[in-house]
C-alpha cells in the first residue's frame, strides 16, 4: 500500500465550516467537506480535506475570512493506520 497524505481543516463550528467550504470554492480550490476525522480532536463534525499544493492559498483565504478554525492537521494514511499531526499555521 502506498502513503496517502493530505491536509484537514478542523473548524470551531458549523457555520464556520460552511463558510469556509464557501470561500475556498469560489476561489477554485479543489476540496472535500468529509466528517471530522477521530484523529483530530473538534468541536466541530465538519471538516475540509485538501491537497498539501493548496496549503499556502488555503491558510491565506482563511485568514482573509476571519473564520474560526482548531487547526490544520496533516494526514497520511498507509499500511499502519492513519495518523494526523498539526500544523503550526498562526
Amino acid at each position: 500500500m502506498r502513503e496517502e497524505v493530505y491536509y484537514v481543516v478542523a473548524f470551531d463550528s458549523t457555520h464556520y465550516a460552511i463558510q469556509g467550504e464557501k470561500t475556498l470554492k469560489n476561489n477554485d480550490i479543489d476540496i472535500k467537506v468529509i466528517p471530522t476525522p477521530r484523529e483530530i480532536t473538534a468541536s466541530c463534525g465538519l471538516s475540509i480535506r485538501f491537497n498539501p499544493e493548496f496549503y499556502e492559498s488555503v491558510k491565506n483565504l482563511l485568514e482573509e475570512a476571519s473564520l474560526s478554525i482548531k487547526g490544520i492537521y496533516k494526514l497520511v494514511k498507509n499500511e499502519t493506520g492513519r495518523h494526523a499531526s498539526k500544523i503550526d499555521w498562526v
